[in-house]
């Protein structure tokens, strides 16, 4: 693990260590578990048995590696606390354990990726909720957290933006990002009713644009490409005209958020999870970046790659009112200082 992420870790754990006390001792499943966040997750829960718990907590990670891997930033983790399965949430989740709490965060966030595994999107969110659901009857966990995310808002119309979890969402179910869309959005209605029928305490979290350290080189979403690109000493792509803009949250803030909803979140109840400052757009984030690296890499415009699904979204920054009242959370990292952390994690991990 490098000095970075080890002090990146730290900082979670710093910012968590007393609601997580709620964790100690108790089992925790996690889908998705060697993806960018879900091993993130994993390092927490690794550090607090370390450092913060007395009675160590117990974690099953599944993963079916399809994105994710099993020799990862994090994950090098060898412990009688910890197992790492190589399955497959679409599957029923047999378990002999009493499971106290489970985190859904098996998918394919990434528009290359769930345009290139469609089938794959659409039956991890939904036959990976229903199953992981079916297991929360029997075992009646604390908490059971499901990933959705910010995509379910669509396009959002400019006077809901920043967008507040009441947004209904502005889709296509047939268009070219639905299998990632509507599958998130159907597997919500399908927590919530489990919650409604048999009382699961579910929470959803919708993230608005997570990067950091750990995230990969070919993951194709903007951050890691741009700062890729440049230190390669290429031109930035920058899709369309990139007036297109988003909001970004630094991974430490982010896990902090999610940590918070699964211990402290009211059952039933949605929370948008991000940064909601600086809203900017593409062709100024890039600028941003080559700045900073001050090696000749310009930004470029180019047209949408095939590989790239259309119908991009004009515009996305969170409302986060009502996580920053319910639940205290402020996001504390600010977009450059996150870019120079990246940056510098990039550099030492792709030796470039």
């Amino acid at each position: 693990m490098s000095k970075i992420t080890s002090q990146l870790l730290n900082t979670i754990v710093s910012d968590i260590k007393e609601e997580a006390k709620a964790l100690e001792g108790k089992t925790i499943l996690i889908s998705g578990g060697s993806g960018f966040i879900g091993s993130y997750i994993n390092a927490v829960l690794y550090l607090l048995n370390k450092k913060v718990f007395k009675n160590k907590c117990k974690v099953i990670s599944i993963d079916n590696y399809i994105t994710g891997s099993k020799k990862n930033f994090l994950l090098d983790i060898k412990d009688k606390n910890f197992q790492f399965q190589d399955g497959d949430i679409r599957l029923p989740v047999i378990t002999t354990d009493k499971v106290d709490y489970i985190i859904h965060a098996a998918g394919l966030a990434s528009p290359f990726y769930y345009k290139k595994y469609p089938l794959e999107t659409i039956e991890s969110a939904i036959l990976g909720a229903k199953n992981l659901l079916e297991l929360a009857r029997i075992t009646k966990p604390v908490s059971f957290l499901f990933f959705s995310s910010s995509e379910i808002y669509g396009d959002p119309d400019p006077k809901f933006v920043p967008t507040p979890e009441t947004y209904a969402g502005h889709v296509s179910s047939v268009g070219p990002r639905a299998c990632y869309d509507e599958s998130k959005r159907l597997a919500e209605t399908l927590c919530i009713t489990y919650h409604q029928i048999y009382n699961i305490p579910v929470k959803i979290v919708r993230p608005f644009n997570i990067y950091g350290p750990g995230m990969k080189h070919i993951d194709y979403r903007v951050i890691p490409t741009f700062i890729y690109n440049g230190l390669k000493g290429k031109n930035l792509p920058v899709h369309d005209k990139g007036v297109q803009t988003r909001t970004f949250c630094y991974i430490t803030d982010a896990i902090v958020a999610i940590l918070k909803v699964l211990i402290s979140g009211k059952t039933g109840e949605v929370y948008n999870i991000g940064n909601d400052k600086p809203e900017i757009g593409m062709f100024e984030l890039a600028q941003t970046i080559v700045d900073m690296l001050n090696n000749g890499s310009k930004p470029r415009r180019k047209n949408y790659p095939l590989n790239y699904p259309a119908g991009e979204p004009q515009r996305r920054c969170p409302d986060l009112t009502k996580i920053i009242k319910q639940l205290n959370y402020e996001p504390k990292v600010d977009l450059k200082t996150g870019l120079k952390q990246t940056i510098k994690w990039f550099k030492q991990n792709y030796h470039l």
